[in-house]
C-alpha cells in the first residue's frame, strides 16, 4: 500500500460514516453508510431496505467520508474506487461497526454489508481561510 493509501485509510478511520455512490436504472445516486476499516479494505454497513445493495454488488462504486462540519480548521476528504462485494462479517467486524441505528427512514433497520477492494484511492485537503465560523446562509 502507498504512502498515499495509508493517509486515506488512516483520515477514513477517523470518522464513522460516508457516502457510497453508484448507478442504478443508469441515474447515479449516493447513499449514506457506516464503514470500517479491516486488512486494507473498506468494509460497509447500509439498511438494506433500499435495495442499493443491489446495484452496488459486483460493481464498481466510489465510497467517500469526509470532516466536514466537524468543526477542523483543516478539511479532508477521501475517495476509494473499487468493485463491491456483498459480505457476511466476521464476528470481529461486526464488533467493529457497534450498533446499527434503530430506524431508517421510518422502517426497522435491515443491515447489509458489502467490501470494497480500493483500486483507487484520493485524498483532498482544503487549507488557509475557510470562514468556518460564518453561519450557514441561504438564499431564498
Amino acid at each position: 500500500m502507498s504512502p498515499d493509501e495509508h493517509h486515506a485509510i488512516e483520515l477514513l478511520c477517523r470518522v464513522p460514516y460516508g457516502r457510497v455512490a453508484t448507478s442504478m436504472r443508469a441515474l447515479p445516486f449516493l447513499a449514506v453508510a457506516r464503514h470500517v476499516v479491516v486488512d486494507g479494505k473498506v468494509v460497509l454497513r447500509m439498511h438494506g431496505g433500499f435495495g442499493y445493495h443491489h446495484a452496488c454488488n459486483g460493481s464498481v462504486v466510489a465510497y467517500g467520508a469526509d470532516n466536514f462540519g466537524s468543526g477542523d480548521r483543516q478539511l479532508w476528504s477521501v475517495q476509494f474506487t473499487g468493485t463491491a462485494e456483498v459480505v457476511e462479517p466476521t464476528t470481529a467486524e461486526l464488533e467493529l461497526f457497534g450498533p446499527g441505528p434503530h430506524f431508517v427512514d421510518g422502517v426497522l433497520f435491515d443491515p447489509v454489508y458489502m467490501r470494497i477492494e480500493p483500486q483507487f484511492v484520493t485524498v483532498h485537503t482544503l487549507h488557509g481561510p475557510l470562514d468556518l465560523d460564518r453561519a450557514y446562509q441561504h438564499a431564498l
